[in-house]
């Protein structure tokens, strides 16, 4: 076997078990933290290879073709990032107070961009791959001025944060990785993702991996030493990643097309975990990590449940005359 079709059989693989391989990540990440704390530094830049490879499978076309469906971009961002996060907010103070690190980390995984690793599920659950992609390219690169922006309607001065440096760095470690995945893939002419699948498709899924290490081992003590709190914390991130996926089922059937129906769930219930670890640890407390870092334990196998769901009930003929979807 050649030592392309050795890259793709990879990651054909480790997409396959993506959903158990990030959990034990956490996992590994937790039980040899000192190995992995000094790789914290790294992180971003990892981060950044990572968005490069997710923006080289999206051309302008398919970006355009998503400008030219407002309603279904538009209606997942209100969904994602101001109907969550309002959720979110209500949850963490409601259980801890208004001054718990913790409802800046509530706050923080649903307003930071959609997940990438929701394509994959949107594809194998038969949703618009295309509008999906777009979508998270598109919410990528508003990023730096949603983040800031979120932070300061929630927490006003109540948490110091330098709203200038995020921006830059969310210029850096997403926005410029993106315009440039894009780019190479419009001056290969869509060839670029395919040509570097072997390679770069499973390295980058290593990158997401050991991002999520890394930043396991960063809260790893202060988790240990709050242990009691997460008694409280991990059903309530339960409940907001499960509220997170079902607004973007009910709030999408009124479009009445399975394959809209699908892309809008996944991209309402999964976040880009992997900046929300690099946000957390380098701006806030490390306690606002720990409830993005549990929602690495909850978002893959919730995807797992939505997979089932929307093959068995979305798609289904039955389903389709009920609701009208066609």
């Amino acid at each position: 076997m050649n030592m392309g079709a050795f890259g793709i059989r990879l990651n054909a693989y480790i997409e396959k078990y993506l959903s158990i391989i990030v959990p034990v990540s956490l996992i590994l990440g937790f039980l040899f933290s000192r190995h992995f704390i000094g790789l914290v530094s790294a992180a971003p830049y990892l981060f950044a290879y990572l968005t490069f490879v997710m923006a080289s499978g999206c051309s302008w076309k398919q970006i355009r073709e998503a400008l030219r469906m407002p309603g279904p971009m538009l209606l997942t961002f209100a969904l994602a990032h101001i109907i969550a996060p309002v959720v979110g907010y209500v949850i963490g103070v409601a259980a801890f107070g208004a001054d718990s690190p913790y409802v800046v980390g509530f706050v923080l995984f649903a307003i930071i961009p959609l997940g990438v690793s929701s394509v994959i599920w949107v594809g194998l659950s038969g949703g618009h791959v295309a509008l999906t992609l777009a979508m998270i390219v598109i919410d990528s690169a508003l990023s730096p001025f949603v983040i800031p922006l979120a932070v300061e309607l929630f927490f006003g001065k109540s948490i110091d944060f330098d709203h200038t440096k995020v921006m830059l760095d969310l210029l850096k470690i997403i926005v410029v990785p993106t315009m440039l995945g894009v780019l190479a893939s419009e001056l290969s002419r869509q060839r670029f993702k395919a040509w570097s699948a072997p390679v770069c498709a499973p390295t980058s899924k290593a990158a997401m991996v050991l991002v999520v290490m890394i930043n396991a081992a960063a809260i790893e003590p202060y988790v240990v030493k709050l242990k009691h709190d997460m008694l409280s914390v991990i059903p309530l991130v339960v409940l907001l990643v499960l509220f997170s996926y079902a607004i973007g089922l009910f709030g999408s059937l009124w479009l009445k097309k399975p394959e809209l129906i699908v892309a809008i769930t996944y991209s309402s219930g999964m976040r880009n975990i992997s900046l929300g670890l690099v946000l957390a640890l380098a701006y806030f407390e490390p306690l606002a990590a720990v409830p993005v870092v549990l929602s690495i334990l909850i978002q893959q196998p919730f995807a797992t449940l939505n997979h089932w769901f929307m093959k068995k009930v979305v798609h289904m003929p039955f389903y389709k005359k009920f609701t009208g979807v066609s």
